[in-house]
């Protein structure tokens, strides 16, 4: 039996990606921060080893009999915008990651990156791999330091590392703890969100993920990235398709661009001088404008990617946010 070492086990892709390793009949060891509560993990017949993937000691202890490394682990903060313990965490922990996984010569590693390290599109002409980054133009640490541990990544491929990258769009499902990405369907239910922006994304089902990373360890090619998404939705179809699944009547308002850059750009002001994070930053305004589309096209075909419909991840996080208290 495989063991495979897996950081960010305790996240939204992280939990799921666990539960589907275990299906597949793998030992996990799961990376944790210290002192971590692991609530999503509770129950599961894994080895947990704590640690800080800073520390390159304490990396190369966790790796030690692993035959495969699945590198989830990340500094998702968006606020401050700019903030160097999120590149810290982002670039020079996936280069202690990736370097320790060459050293120990593990069959495969599979880095989980995002794929707006490519370049996004219209629904007419959606992003790919061959597209270039673009999203340097938002100022974003989360988003460049994302970018920059891809090439780390694909620089320790060039010394020998058996490395593919996977590059999912907006995950929704189950064990969303924090929550993260479910954070728009809590908010939705609460009736807080009042209009939209005139962009949109691409969306998927976070086990269809877990499967296609678990595909990984065995299919696609070493160096290559491959995009993880599913459906190209505006903000308006969003809204209309999750307040369908879950019953609630979605926001009918569209917020006209000037104004939605003025709400995050006075918003980003209040925070700097109360402390407190905006509920929407400059930054994150500009995005919500950008049509941030791609095909998965690739990932299917190599990795056999899933495309299960979006409201059964919609109805899996609302079951899961329900049955946990969160609404």
């Amino acid at each position: 039996m495989k063991k495979i070492l897996v950081t960010g086990a305790d996240g939204l892709l992280g939990s799921n990606l666990v539960r589907e390793l275990l299906n597949r009949g793998y030992q996990v060891r799961a990376f944790i921060q210290p002192d971590r509560k692991v609530k999503t993990l509770e129950g599961l017949a894994i080895e947990k080893f704590e640690g800080d993937i800073l520390c390159k000691y304490c990396v190369r202890e966790a790796i030690q009999g692993c035959h495969f490394l699945i590198h989830t682990a990340a500094n998702t903060s968006v606020w401050p915008s700019r903030d160097e313990a999120v590149r810290k965490i982002n670039v020079q922990g996936t280069q202690n990651i990736a370097e320790c996984a060459l050293e120990a010569k593990v069959e495969r590693m599979v880095y989980v990156g995002t794929a707006n390290s490519f370049g996004f599109g219209t629904k007419e002409n959606p992003g790919c791999e061959e597209n270039s980054y673009k999203a340097y133009k938002y100022e974003m640490d989360y988003l460049d330091s994302k970018f920059e541990a891809h090439q780390v990544v694909l620089e320790t491929v060039k010394k020998g590392l058996n490395a593919i990258i996977v590059n999912p769009t907006f995950m929704i499902g189950p064990f969303d703890s924090k929550p993260g990405s479910g954070s728009m369907i809590i908010a939705l239910l609460k009736r807080k969100i009042k209009g939209f922006a005139n962009g949109g994304r691409n969306y998927i089902y976070v086990k269809d993920v877990a499967t296609a990373i678990a595909n990984a360890l065995i299919m696609g090619r070493i160096g290559q990235g491959y995009i993880l998404g599913n459906a190209n939705l505006s903000y308006q179809e969003a809204f209309t398709l999750i307040g369908k699944t879950v019953g609630v009547r979605p926001p009918q308002v569209r917020i006209p661009g000037w104004a939605v850059l003025l709400f995050g750009y006075l918003q980003s002001l209040k925070a700097r001088i109360t402390g407190r994070p905006p509920i929407i930053s400059f930054p994150l305004a500009k995005i919500a404008l950008d049509d941030h589309y791609f095909t998965p096209k690739k990932a299917i075909e190599e990795l056999k990617l899933p495309q299960t419909p979006l409201h059964v991840a919609i109805q899996e996080s609302f079951e899961w946010f329900k049955e946990n208290k969160y609404v």
